[in-house]
């Protein structure tokens, strides 16, 4: 079977865009010129440093750094010994993340400091107060991964909305279960995925912000549908659909078909407070999961795999 190639309109890994991301990729222009200009022997080493191909990229390839929005879209990479910025992964805050935490947090940081030294000290508690739901936001917890062969982990943080079978699901030919999962701006936001996986297709679908919590967000809001299929068993499949929500309007995934993804590996997020549905078929899964339940991602087992 042929890999379909990434959709038309994935351009990026944030495909929905918005202003961080806009202030990213002129700050990545910025940077690019002054590392040509005045750190040429840097360039002339990540060059040599540099694996895979750069083609496909929207702009150059200096550093890691410049992969952030493009992974998706070329081979480019460099070996984690060789990649100056790997440190950046230990940091306990989502990395896809980190220009909107600084863009939010410092203004916010400097108003709290600002009105603490005024008349008006009181007021500090409303910029300190919203400082520390952006830090909260952002956060990325280490999580403990189920080991055991048969188990299925949840997608994403939050609650377990819904749980609906369908009558047919053409990614399987077949009934399915959809195990909805709401996320309020309190959840960790970053998805990971329920099994080893390769990725077998994607699909992005731009749409409205409506509150996750509205049964019409499901239909017409934006959303990326990913279908995979087991490394180990092709011939189980599942499907992962991240909906963007009120706030939260900017859905982030690293993943392209033909991808190979670990269970419980972190593949993106849905930045302040959104909505991840699990679509698996209905023969030989036991879902373990019910309505109102509190689940992690990465480490809550939402169902498992029956015994042939």
């Amino acid at each position: 079977m042929t890999t379909p190639l990434l959709p038309n309109n994935i351009r990026s890994v944030q495909p929905g865009g918005g202003n961080c991301y806009q202030i990213e990729l002129l700050w990545g222009r910025w940077r690019r010129w002054y590392l040509k200009t005045f750190r040429r022997e840097y360039v002339r080493r990540m060059a040599e440093l540099r694996q895979g191909d750069v083609e496909g990229a929207p702009h150059e390839i200096l550093d890691p750094r410049d992969l952030k929005f493009c992974c998706n879209l070329c081979t480019a990479h460099w070996a984690a010994e060789d990649d100056p910025f790997a440190w950046r992964e230990q940091i306990p805050f989502a990395r896809w993340g980190l220009a909107e935490l600084q863009l939010m947090g410092w203004p916010l940081f400097l108003a709290t400091v600002l009105l603490l030294a005024s008349p008006w000290c009181w007021w500090a508690v409303v910029p300190a107060v919203m400082l520390g739901l952006v830090i909260y936001f952002f956060r990325d917890p280490t999580r403990q991964i189920p080991t055991e062969a048969d188990a299925i982990v949840s997608p994403a943080d939050g609650t377990i909305a819904e749980i609906t079978w369908v009558d047919h699901y053409d990614f399987f030919h077949g009934p399915a279960i959809k195990v909805g999962i709401f996320l309020s701006i309190f959840n960790v936001h970053i998805n990971r995925s329920p099994r080893s996986a390769r990725v077998v297709d994607m699909h992005y679908k731009p749409g409205e912000f409506l509150n996750a919590i509205n049964p019409e967000s499901v239909l017409r809001n934006e959303f990326m549908w990913i279908g995979m299929e087991e490394i180990d068993h092709p011939q189980r499949r599942f499907a992962v659909r991240a909906i963007s929500g009120l706030i939260a309007r900017r859905i982030v995934c690293i993943l392209k078909p033909g991808q190979t993804v670990q269970r419980g590996e972190k593949f993106g997020m849905i930045k302040l407070g959104s909505r991840t549905e699990l679509i698996l078929p209905c023969e030989g899964v036991e879902i373990e999961v019910e309505v109102g339940q509190k689940v992690q991602a990465g480490s809550t087992v939402l169902a498992r795999y029956l015994e042939s």
